[in-house]
């Protein structure tokens, strides 16, 4: 089976499939994470265009940009108090995404990174964020609290979230997390899985073995998982996602598409490639932002995946993270 989403809009402005329906009343969505000044190179790697993005912001755009306007998006995160952090909140805000819960740090600035691409539009990253005031998030006159995140109907974060915080903090809101959805909270996940950032790989694993544990929407990428847990294939790795219990989930598989973990009663669709990559940066967070768009304004899963996977062929034809409107 084959799906088709109109995509006949501005780019990512994704059309919801004719069965949703209106929701009854209105998501207030947090998404937190880091967001990151952006240099993305030209292909002589002599000039930089300068934006802002990050995995967490980017989804966080993706999925404004394909809900109803009733529907709150925050990014919840922190900056400096910087010219280009004001330049960086302002781009949030013209987005439609509200930066009401992003802290200032007085003395911290906003990661930096730069993209390039080789000739395939696979891109490699060169990154300066050790000292960013993202991770400061949930910590102020050293006290840690979780409070911002308490009138939320929906929780969404990456593993590179949970890597940028020190190991206390980020059990804690994991340990948070899980009471959030005793409350009738519901928690979005994805493991993308960066080394560099992590103190170790079993804190990784631990970690990101935690989240899913607690996870309502799972967005995991099979690539990601593989090269965390050492999975000897596809399968085992499917496999071992399932014993986490997650509510709901699909596994993204770059060009081949994404699959459905749970299979039973399920029709999985067929995608096809995109015949010409331009620049991958933010496929799998703008996939996320569809799909989740979709899901909770009521599209079926199938609906959901093929909402997710039209809006990330969009993104990898052009450079840089966020396609403009």
């Amino acid at each position: 089976m084959r799906l088709k989403v109109n995509l006949s809009a501005l780019p990512c402005l994704v059309p919801m499939p004719a069965s949703v329906t209106a929701m009854r009343e209105s998501l207030k969505i947090a998404c937190v994470g880091e967001a990151m000044i952006e240099l993305s190179l030209d292909p002589a790697g002599s000039n930089a265009k300068l934006g802002f993005a990050g995995d967490v912001l980017n989804t966080a755009i993706y999925l404004r940009r394909a809900l109803a306007p009733d529907h709150q998006v925050d990014f919840v995160s922190a900056v400096g108090s910087d010219a280009l952090s004001e330049r960086m909140l302002a781009f949030i805000e013209s987005e439609g995404v509200s930066t009401k819960n992003v802290r200032r740090h007085g003395h911290r600035l906003p990661g930096l990174y730069a993209i390039s691409n080789d000739a395939g539009g696979e891109r490699s990253f060169s990154y300066w964020r050790e000292n960013s005031a993202a991770r400061l998030l949930f910590q102020l006159d050293g006290t840690v609290s979780f409070d911002v995140l308490e009138r939320y109907d929906v929780i969404y974060l990456s593993a590179i979230t949970l890597a940028i915080l020190p190991p206390d903090v980020r059990m804690g809101l994991i340990a948070w997390i899980a009471e959030f959805r005793k409350r009738g909270g519901r928690f979005a996940f994805d493991s993308n899985f960066r080394p560099r950032l992590w103190e170790d790989r079993k804190a990784a694993r631990d970690s990101v073995s935690a989240a899913w544990a607690v996870c309502d929407i799972g967005l995991p990428s099979v690539d990601d998982e593989m090269a965390l847990f050492g999975d000897a294939d596809e399968s085992a790795a499917l496999a071992r996602l399932r014993s986490y219990g997650i509510g709901e989930a699909v596994v993204k598989r770059g060009a081949r598409g994404p699959i459905a973990l749970y299979s039973d009663g399920f029709s999985q669709p067929a995608f096809a490639p995109v015949p010409k990559v331009v620049d991958t940066t933010a496929a799998g967070d703008s996939f996320n932002g569809a799909f989740m768009a979709a899901r909770l304004q009521g599209a079926s899963f199938e609906e959901a995946m093929a909402a997710g996977h039209e809006c990330a062929s969009q993104v990898i034809r052009y450079r840089g993270a966020i396609l403009p409107r």
